[in-house]
């Protein structure tokens, strides 16, 4: 079978699948293994703005004008053949939008199959997993992912339970200027990892924050993970926010950079990774301190 990713987390499922050889196309974001590094790239972003400001004002006006973040080479896409095409309907600021994923793919001769992803909580990536499985005709390997997955998740309820663990408030950004709460799945990987996340809802888009709404909530950890990002890009951002008169309010507070790229950003298989991850951060004295490859604690 051929395989079109037009997301990041949807390569990560195919890979954790043992099915990376049936790729064919992905995105210009995707993480690919050294074996697999040849495969086509069938996406690039419009935004070429720096900056998390510079970012997000583009962002806004390509949104505003309800023009595409990212762009599709269909020629390329249709030259690869796909039988299953994967796409998300999710977020149109972090992937292809799924209208334009479908438009390409009606337009193949023969068209392929669309499988759409679209969690929006930890077990919306599950079944997102069960999906991609039934797309690829390996479901018995897409239960097994899952149910490890489960397990895992697992063993940090039961411990947190058994030692009647405290839920520390949390106040994860999923961008920095401007703040942005966590949105979709990221506040159920708090509540996961034992912790209460403040502002952001589960299953719900990220919203704008103010440092007003910051302050009254009064976190006791704040995690810094905007979205895309890899821990040095988090590292190097908190610091310069650190330095900024309108975030003065993190220097009393224990603040985290997280490598989000990894951990957070994309609801595929790194979510629990993300969730053991947070749960070091809030409970080490339970799961010990996390790796310095996945986490730096910046302030205080």
């Amino acid at each position: 079978m051929r395989v079109a990713a037009l997301l990041p987390a949807a390569t990560d499922i195919v890979i954790a699948l043992g099915a990376g050889d049936q790729l064919v196309a992905v995105t210009h974001a995707c993480t690919l293994p050294s074996r697999l590094t040849e495969i086509p790239r069938v996406t690039r972003s419009r935004v070429t703005a720096t900056g998390a400001s510079g970012i997000d004002t583009q962002v806004s006006d390509l949104s505003s004008a309800g023009a595409p973040l990212f762009e599709l080479d269909e020629a390329l896409l249709s030259a690869q053949r796909p039988d299953v095409v994967l796409t998300q309907s999710v977020c149109d600021v972090c992937a292809v939008r799924e209208g334009d994923a479908r438009a390409a793919a009606s337009r193949m001769r023969p068209p392929p199959r669309v499988a759409t992803l679209g969690a929006n909580s930890v077990e919306g990536v599950f079944t997102d997993i069960v999906t991609v499985g039934s797309a690829l005709d390996v479901q018995d390997e897409s239960e097994e992912l899952v149910a490890g997955m489960k397990n895992r998740v697992g063993l940090i309820h039961r411990r947190l339970k058994a030692q009647k663990a405290p839920r520390p408030s949390v106040l994860v950004l999923e961008w920095t200027e401007p703040a942005f709460s966590a949105g979709h799945w990221v506040p159920d990987m708090v509540r996961r990892a034992g912790g209460h996340e403040l502002l952001g809802k589960s299953g719900e888009a990220s919203q704008r924050i103010g440092r007003a709404e910051i302050l009254s909530s009064k976190p006791e950890v704040v995690v810094i993970a905007p979205c895309g990002y890899d821990l040095e890009a988090t590292v190097r951002e908190t610091k310069a926010l650190a330095g900024n008169e309108a975030f003065t309010w993190m220097r009393s507070m224990r603040v985290w950079a997280i490598d989000a790229n990894r951990l957070t950003s994309s609801p595929g298989p790194g979510v629990v990774h993300g969730i053991e991850v947070l749960a070091r951060i809030l409970h080490p004295a339970l799961f010990g301190n996390p790796s310095p490859r996945d986490a730096l604690q910046v302030l205080p």
